[in-house]
């Protein structure tokens, strides 16, 4: 990375620009185009890409996913009546897929044409988050679908840069010192050769085929695909399919790149906003929440965990302003190897029943649930299977429990520490260049944690979540 960054105003470089968004109708691409409308209402246009069968439900998905949510209010509060004019105006509506090819499933040829003509900024936002999603439909999204993103950015005349958005977590379990550096093609964690981008998408192709041979139920097929992503992350040193996927995302871009300027950007927990458009928007659990709402029902009487862990969480505006910044950072710059920028602030985890192995879990749920399990087995043998649907039903809560368990386990117990260095160089950059850091804030140690966490994100779970 240079050892000095000159750039001027993200306003002016928003101003009149045509900007391509991916995975429109996701969480941090929401507020990303909440945050460009809102603060520079004279971008040219953005073309946000969703998954939808035609302009129809397109327009459909936009309002009731996007313009729909209470995230625009101060937008609509500030063009009233105009607000439908002021967003046909600037937003240009793309169906399509990322995961179907170079030209990203867009049928329009006058729309796709259009965008490679006048397309300045691409964010890739599109992913699917899943820790164990489908292999093929993660592969397809998170690897395929980022190299499809890119194909198809080459081929944009007057691009400036793309950003892709990744995770922290691509470094899988590894403990100490994260650097923020590339992932080299056919780089593992574990060090075992062979991984092969092709190869995987064939060994999938040749499962489904096989499945479907066999005239597997789409259930039985959805189950497969879910324990072979797992199998093969594991093989190569990933703890699950997501963050497998999504290293190897981090490749093909890498890889392919040529004389494009790219930003590779790597949140760690993503959560609530901080400040913007106001504090405490969020959508969906996010990752750390499912245990506050679990905790807070009253439902988990323990945790797995190691009490003293940190835990890298950054509010979701801070994300997306880390995105602008960078963007306009890097536009036109010629480089090697794409700009990676992890972001992200350690926060001590609080005090509940922890169990910190899992041996000791295994032995909490052997005590807890399995003598009951085998109880209620022998009950129903003696009961002419009286028992069978109670039988069933906890048989099944309890696989569904040590699975979760076995999937947040390398996170429960993490021991890395993300090195933020060209982060904190762009933040010092943005400071002595004089552009709108109180307006493109994302310096996480602004943050009052305690204060954030009780007074911010957790009563906007409660209100976005669970209302």
């Amino acid at each position: 990375m240079c050892s000095k960054m000159e750039f001027g105003s993200v306003l002016q470089f928003l101003e009149n620009k045509n900007i391509l968004v991916t995975g429109a109708t996701g969480f941090l691409a929401k507020i990303f185009v909440e945050k460009i409308l809102r603060e520079q209402p004279n971008v040219k246009k953005l073309y946000l890409l969703l998954r939808a069968a035609d302009a129809k439900s397109a327009s459909q998905r936009l309002h009731n996913e996007v313009i729909g949510k209470d995230l625009f209010r101060l937008v609509k509060e500030k063009w009233g009546a105009n607000m439908n004019s002021f967003i046909s105006e600037k937003i240009v509506l793309v169906p399509g897929d990322i995961s179907y090819g170079d030209e990203l499933g867009v049928k329009d040829s006058h729309l796709k044409e259009e965008m490679w003509r006048e397309l300045d900024v691409i964010v890739n936002l599109a992913a699917t988050t899943n820790f164990d999603e489908r292999y093929d439909l993660a592969l397809g999204v998170n690897t395929l679908g980022a190299k499809h993103v890119l194909c198809f950015a080459k081929k944009c005349i007057k691009l400036k840069v793309l950003v892709h958005v990744s995770t922290a977590y691509v470094s899988g379990e590894k403990a100490g010192l994260i650097l923020e550096t590339p992932y080299k093609m056919g780089k593992t964690l574990n060090g075992v050769s062979g991984l092969d981008i092709d190869e995987e998408k064939k060994l999938i192709d040749e499962k489904l085929n096989e499945l479907q041979a066999q005239g597997a139920t789409d259930e039985a097929i959805k189950e497969a695909m879910k324990d072979m992503g797992i199998q093969r992350a594991k093989v190569y040193g990933w703890p699950n399919t997501y963050v497998f996927t999504k290293a190897m995302g981090e490749m093909v871009v890498g890889h392919l790149k040529g004389n494009l300027s790219v930003v590779i950007l790597r949140p760690t927990i993503v959560t609530s906003t901080y400040k913007e458009p106001f504090p405490g928007w969020v959508e969906g659990v996010r990752t750390i929440d499912g245990l506050a709402v679990g905790y807070g029902k009253g439902r988990l009487t323990c945790f797995l965990g190691d009490i003293n862990g940190i835990v890298d969480v950054i509010p979701a505006d801070m994300v997306v302003n880390a995105i602008i910044v960078s963007m306009v950072a890097h536009v036109n710059e010629l480089s090697d190897e794409s700009i990676i920028y992890q972001d992200g602030k350690p926060v001590k985890v609080g005090r509940v029943k922890v169990l910190d192995s899992m041996n000791s879990f295994r032995r909490y749920m052997a005590l807890r649930y399995l003598l009951l399990l085998k109880g209620l087995e022998l009950a129903n043998v003696a009961f002419c299977h009286y028992f069978d649907g109670m039988y069933s039903d906890l048989n099944r809560k309890i696989k569904f429990v040590m699975r979760l368990v076995e999937l947040y386990k390398p996170y429960l117990f993490f021991q890395g520490v993300f090195d933020d260095m060209n982060t904190e160089k762009l933040r010092m950059a943005a400071r002595e260049n004089n552009i709108e850091t109180d307006m493109f804030y994302f310096d996480p140690k602004s943050i009052e944690w305690d204060d954030y966490f009780i007074n911010i994100h957790i009563p906007g779970v409660v209100k976005y979540v669970f209302k």
